[in-house]
């Protein structure tokens, strides 16, 4: 018994020892993707201590720290100022402050700008520690019902049409489970987009994480191309798609010239058809040029 409880006392000094908020560290704090509730102990901890907080938008962190009764300075941090930005907080941390850095929601550095500090930071050696908590791309995959043993993490598809399509041209022989962000306004494009590149996989789509409004539908890409034909997506969405399996080599009765044509017709410029083509059957890419040409 006496040894236990020493081993328990050592846990407790240990704990207390790594939850002390040192001076000159770039905390990364995750926050609540939309139940407030979700926060951890350590993270209220971490932003009642700290020197300063950087934040993506001042205004939406000042209603988060109100809410627990935190006060503390804030500088923005977002994708238009990270450079000049990310240096001025670099100085203040060699100077011996303790930061903060938060995103809108959930956990920073992952699809956010916050990546290019810890960049910074790390190439300056200024330490930094992770305070874990809300991730929506976690969340969503844990709540698919697909495989979650091997997963890969997009984020969000480039809005440009051209670049969106090539892009999930090459994703669509990745055997992994994908995760994808997306806003309400560019859904049905890219519901159609991911149809086309991939046909008629499993997917589920989960919008509102943790709120109130939560919904998690698991259906598959056909279906949710008509589903949201006829309702208005609402809301932020997690995507989680199943990887590509043997049975959806779509194009395998196809010939070449027909496979080049179908990414064509889906909007794809004849280069990168071709070289969509050449990932789909694993070949060089100008052994489909030569192909098409002889065609």
């Amino acid at each position: 018994m006496s040894g236990a409880r020493e081993r328990d006392s050592m846990y407790v000094k240990d704990s207390e020892l790594k939850n002390k908020t040192e001076p000159g560290t770039l905390y990364l704090v995750a926050t609540p993707i939309g139940n407030l509730s979700d926060i951890s102990e350590r993270a209220l901890k971490v932003l009642r201590e700290v020197d300063f907080v950087a934040a993506e938008d001042t205004r939406n962190t000042g209603k988060l720290l109100s809410f627990f009764g935190i006060s503390k300075p804030m500088v923005s941090y977002y994708q238009h100022n990270r450079a000049e930005r990310g240096e001025a907080i670099c100085r203040r941390l060699e100077a011996g402050e303790a930061c903060a850095l938060v995103t809108d929601a959930g956990t920073p550095a992952i699809s956010d700008p916050g990546e290019e500090l810890v960049k910074q930071c790390a190439d300056r050696n200024i330490k930094v520690t992770f305070i874990p908590g809300a991730c929506a791309a976690i969340a969503g995959l844990a709540l698919s019902g697909l495989f979650t043993g091997r997963f890969a993490f997009e984020g969000f598809i480039s809005g440009a049409k051209s670049e969106r399509r090539a892009r999930l041209s090459e994703l669509s022989a990745e055997e992994r489970t994908l995760i994808l962000y997306e806003a309400p306004h560019h859904l049905r494009e890219t519901l159609k987009d991911l149809y086309s590149a991939f046909g008629d996989r499993k997917i589920a789509l989960c919008r509102e994480l943790t709120k109130l409004n939560e919904e998690i539908i698991r259906t598959t890409l056909g279906k949710a191309v008509e589903y949201y034909g006829e309702i208005q997506p609402r809301g932020e969405y997690v995507i989680v798609i199943e990887g590509r399996r043997e049975e959806d080599r779509f194009w395998a009765s196809m010939t070449v010239a027909e496979h080049v044509r179908f990414y064509m017709d889906g909007g794809m410029t004849k280069n990168d058809a071709v070289k969509a083509v050449a990932r789909d059957r694993g070949v060089k890419k100008n052994e489909i040029y030569m192909m098409v040409i002889e065609k």
